[in-house]
């Protein structure tokens, strides 16, 4: 095991006040004394998001919103595509509705569901066309998080449940806005030519964390060409959730929506400082060492290696392509009609190639029973399942 490149210890616990990072990063060196002194970095990456009651995703402190945290504590760390505009969800729920018909489900199961902003539009929606589900299930893990989704979906609360787990079997539509990038990763990093796996270690005094490396049979799925230093992720996690999902949904079409790329994009000889960022206060910084608990930790999104994950399973590819493309075929642009300067704003960033237009992309997948005869509305132009 060999420190990593430049690296220096962070956290250190003689300023740490007895709060969520405190708390957490004495729970974070318990797990790596009991590792044997060095900790993968999905691990750290499990610990760090969903340990409860300190990890991100699983205390109280704000997250989603449109704007900073001030110094009242108020705010927010990002803002994810249904806080910036209702007609995200509306014009996500014509595609639901065409789904629901073309597979014959009247169920939808949305996973990570945030703040439910999201499930409040797609209901809304989804009745104002006269279509709406028998039932709408979240499968989320933060305690926190269903609060505030159940304060938000109080007009729905007869419509809406809560799972933690899935069932042997179901059936529905299945969504996912921003899930697959806040998966625990695994870091490797070529150095000399040698690959080695990156994880987390305790400095020499056993106060602080620092990034520790390696030897590791572990590859990415492409050749990286050249001999240069490269750090990048792989996504055993993800793709484990892909499998999972297909080995108990039996009927319907899925969506994810996320920041990613098609692998011979994501392991490009140019990528060679990988994807992995973190998120506080709508500032964005690359290390998760530090505020343990207090900022996001994410990595772009694999689409090919999710693709793969579901064919595999037994999952039917029904397209890929940018978010930009699937909102304007699924008619963003008839629901904006009458939209106002602000909003429109607020779309061109949903749509815009520089923004989260090109940025963000969208998978759909379904089990194969429900894959024949149909194509799904947002995919009918400029489909890219080819480049998968």
């Amino acid at each position: 095991m060999t420190p990593a490149a430049g690296a220096r210890p962070l956290n250190d616990a003689s300023s740490e006040p007895a709060s969520v990072p405190g708390a957490l990063l004495t729970r974070v060196r318990r797990a790596i004394g009991e590792a044997g002194g060095w900790l993968p970095f999905d691990r750290f990456m499990a610990m760090a998001l969903y340990e409860p009651g300190l990890g991100y995703y699983a205390n109280a402190t704000p997250k989603f919103g449109a704007m900073p945290q001030g110094a009242d504590g108020q705010g927010s760390d990002f803002v994810t595509a249904p806080e910036l505009s209702p007609l995200f969800g509306h014009t996500l729920a014509r595609q639901v509705a065409q789904a629901m018909q073309a597979t014959g489900v009247n169920e939808v199961w949305e996973f990570g569901a945030g703040t439910g902003a999201l499930a409040r539009q797609v209901l809304d929606a989804l009745e104002a066309l006269g279509t709406p589900p028998a039932r709408y299930t979240i499968v989320d893990l933060s305690g926190s998080l269903r609060a505030r989704q159940q304060a938000t979906l109080a007009t729905h609360a007869g419509r809406v449940h809560w799972a933690d787990r899935l069932p042997p079997r179901f059936e529905g539509i299945v969504l996912g806005n921003e899930v697959l990038d806040a998966m625990p990763v695994q870091l490797i990093v070529r150095l000399g030519g040698v690959w080695h796996e990156r994880g987390v270690a305790l400095a020499g005094d056993g106060a602080a964390l620092v990034w520790a490396d390696r030897p590791t049979a572990l590859r990415p799925p492409l050749e990286i060409e050249g001999g240069h230093d490269y750090l990048t992720e792989v996504h055993p996690q993800a793709e484990a959730f892909i499998r999972t999902l297909a080995e108990h949904w039996t009927r319907g079409a899925g969506f994810f929506i996320d920041y990613g790329f098609p692998e011979a994009e994501y392991y490009h000889p140019q990528r060679h400082m990988g994807t992995l960022m973190c998120h506080r206060a709508h500032r964005s910084d690359d290390d998760p060492l530090a505020d343990l608990g207090l900022k996001d930790i994410t990595a772009h999104v694999n689409f090919t290696g999710i693709a793969l994950a579901a064919q595999d399973a037994g999952l039917a590819v029904l397209g890929y392509t940018g978010q930009g493309r699937f909102l304007l075929n699924a008619g963003l642009l008839d629901l904006a009609r009458d939209a106002g300067p602000r909003a429109a704003a607020m779309l061109g960033k949903l749509v815009n190639e520089h923004e989260m237009g090109e940025l963000f992309k969208v998978l759909a997948l379904a089990p194969e029973a429900s894959a024949p005869g149909w194509v799904p509305v947002g995919f009918t132009a400029g489909d890219r399942t080819h480049r998968l």
